[in-house]
């Protein structure tokens, strides 16, 4: 028995070390959402569609994902890119993020499927100006240049509350997710800020997987919930969501989880807690041919 453990874990180890390492880099600083709540100075805010794609941050010569690893991504797909680092979003339709984060961790890069995504740029965090500068410099870098695969999100403006929630339904109705609001005074700092703000049907927030709680009934022998933690170390359970698949090969530990609740309880804990995507792109995943 003890030579059969030595000569698996033999195995193990091969096999591990014939695995690509992925190349990594140092996590970005990104400038982080707040909520929206509805305020009179609407007009001051310049609103976008809030793309539901891979975040990632072009430094000038490479594409970085939030957690810090190079994005595989062809040469010819950045080629001639400006040489000022972007924020944006890696982006082919609304309601893909699933497939986006497949093509995006794929390692070597399929050219076939890299081509039906767009790197939609939104910011540009070395520009020491306001947003409303930033924008109109990074549309001045991107806007007629030939970048078939750069693109910058468009922006646009609201007179009131009225009409910001009208636009909201027509997006959310159309299969998008929700707006984006940049107060146009608004310098990019990295963390959560006062000046970028998101706009949603529904409440939604993140948060790192901890732990499992076993199944009871027809989910015996798979997850029965996700235990969680939030930021401020908050820990809660997110039962609801899951599907029979990822119940049985649920997010690792140690995963960003994105999920959607009903406000608060009275201990602070969201309320009515439901499971919707591991958020947080994983270690570019190597695949044979």
């Amino acid at each position: 028995m003890q030579g059969f453990t030595m000569l698996r874990l033999f195995l193990c180890c091969l096999l591990l070390s014939c695995l690509p390492t992925s190349s990594s880099a140092s996590p970005p600083s990104l400038m982080l959402a707040g909520k929206w709540r509805d305020r009179p100075d609407v007009a001051h805010y310049l609103v976008s569609e809030k793309l539901d794609g891979v975040r990632a941050r072009w430094d000038g010569r490479r594409l970085i994902s939030r957690a810090g690893y190079v994005i595989p991504a062809p040469a010819w797909f950045t080629h001639a890119w400006p040489q000022h680092a972007l924020d944006g979003e890696l982006w082919s339709s609304r309601g893909n993020f699933d497939t986006i984060s497949a093509i995006v961790r794929r390692t070597p890069a399929d050219d076939a499927q890299w081509r039906t995504l767009r790197f939609m740029a939104f910011d540009l965090p070395a520009h020491p100006g306001t947003f409303e500068q930033r924008f109109a410099t990074m549309r001045e870098l991107i806007h007629g240049t030939d970048h078939p695969y750069l693109a910058v999100i468009a922006q646009q403006r609201f007179t009131d509350s009225a009409a910001l929630h009208a636009h909201l339904r027509r997006v959310v109705a159309a299969g998008g997710e929700g707006l984006m609001l940049h107060h146009q005074d608004n310098p990019y700092r990295s963390g959560r800020s006062e000046g970028l703000l998101k706009l949603k049907p529904f409440d939604d927030a993140e948060a790192r997987v901890v732990g499992y709680i076993p199944g009871k009934g027809k989910y015996e022998g798979m997850v029965g919930a996700l235990q969680m933690q939030a930021d401020d170390g908050r820990r809660f359970r997110i039962g609801s969501g899951l599907n029979d698949a990822q119940r049985a090969h649920p997010p690792a530990i140690g995963s960003l989880v994105t999920y959607r609740y009903n406000g608060l309880t009275v201990h602070g804990l969201p309320r009515f807690a439901r499971f919707l995507r591991i958020r947080e792109e994983p270690t570019p995943v190597a695949t044979q041919r």
